[in-house]
């Protein structure tokens, strides 16, 4: 499960279950994405940001089952709460646990990443960092 304490590992997040994906879908909104996104991009960096782009432009794709959209949907709620397992804040490793649970999904999703994707996400990614 996904029960986190402070003492245990962030990696745990690999292994949410159908609770936690429900309770962080709840989470997701694309205006709230889109103004964390906008807001973090500086300070989560390249690889944060076009990882959890190529998730957002994944959810959209019409060829990725709903089971699929749910866990990025999960995801992307995970890195929009702004209280979780370490302060997106803390120098170095604050976006950890948002990059776990982003690689978790995006795992998930691999085979559904297109070169458009992968495009938009380096585009908009670009845009953000400017």
């Amino acid at each position: 499960g996904c029960l986190i304490t402070e003492r245990q590992p962030i990696l745990i997040l690999i292994s949410m279950n159908d609770k936690d994906i429900e309770i962080y879908q709840k989470e997701y909104s694309d205006s709230r994405f889109s103004t964390k996104i906008t807001k973090v991009a500086k300070s989560a960096g390249r690889s944060v940001i076009k990882k959890a782009l190529t998730l957002y432009y994944v959810m959209k794709s019409k060829n990725v089952p709903f089971k699929e959209k749910a866990k990025i949907c999960a995801a992307l709620g995970y890195f929009i709460v702004p209280l979780d397992l370490v302060s997106d804040f803390v120098p170095f490793i604050g976006y950890g646990d948002d990059i776990a649970a982003i690689a978790w999904a995006l795992h998930s999703v691999y085979s559904k990443v297109t070169p458009e994707i992968d495009q938009k996400a380096e585009e908009r990614t670009n845009q953000l960092l400017k």
